[in-house]
């Protein structure tokens, strides 16, 4: 037994180590970047393009005009869109995890059950646009305007609409836990949490919940 070990032993010492392979996968973007026609990058002028499912991903958009465009199951993940002209654009399902969009105006845009968890719109436009199934957890929403806008069965755990316009909106079946209405005007909305602030706050919930879960 003691001869079968060190046996064992020395062939391990013997044996060459070999440095782990790492692998990166670096997807070069076309240089133009052109889909459809639309030419991907700041500035772009596309209204009415046909990018349904494109991978935008981390796209530089900043400014463009995609008033009217099909990007339902588009990927936008990390895009920048700040600025930019999505109204009536078709969004449903898009992927739009982080993206930037700041100042951005999206009247009347269908982002049916996208997902913008985490997404950066301050001051952005989503005047009567429909967010029915839409994923909004942890979006930064600081005076962005809603103006008869639709949340139906729309997530919206932790969203921070500081300041926000909810003139006329419609909330049903909303997930609003954690959600901050700072300062937000809920005029005339329908279903609007108007009384956020006389419940509890958040970090009063969070300890029940940690003693709670000490007991």
């Amino acid at each position: 037994m003691r001869i079968a070990s060190f046996i064992y032993a020395a062939l391990c010492i013997a044996a060459p180590v070999q440095a782990q392979q790492v692998i990166v996968n670096v997807e070069e973007r076309p240089d133009p970047w052109i889909i459809n026609g639309c030419h991907i990058g700041p500035a772009a002028k596309c209204p009415g393009a046909d990018l349904r499912f494109a991978d935008l991903s981390n796209a530089d958009l900043t400014g463009a005009d995609l008033s009217q465009a099909k990007l339902s199951r588009a990927d936008l993940r990390h895009a920048n869109l700040s600025g930019a002209n999505l109204t009536g654009a078709d969004m449903e399902g898009a992927r739009m995890t982080t993206v930037f969009m700041g100042g951005a105006n999206l009247t009347g845009a269908s982002l049916r059950g996208a997902d913008l968890s985490f997404v950066r719109a301050a001051k952005a436009i989503f005047d009567r646009s429909d967010m029915t199934a839409a994923t909004l957890e942890k979006a930064l929403l600081k005076g962005a305007t809603f103006h008869g806008a639709r949340f139906v069965n729309t997530d919206l755990m932790e969203a921070k609409f500081y300041e926000a316009n909810l003139e006329g909106a419609t909330m049903e079946g909303v997930k609003l836990r954690f959600a901050v209405f700072q300062d937000a005007w809920m005029k005339d909305c329908k279903g609007c949490p108007t009384q956020w602030q006389t419940g509890e706050t958040v970090w009063q919930t969070e300890e029940k919940e940690r003693r709670r879960n000490e007991q």
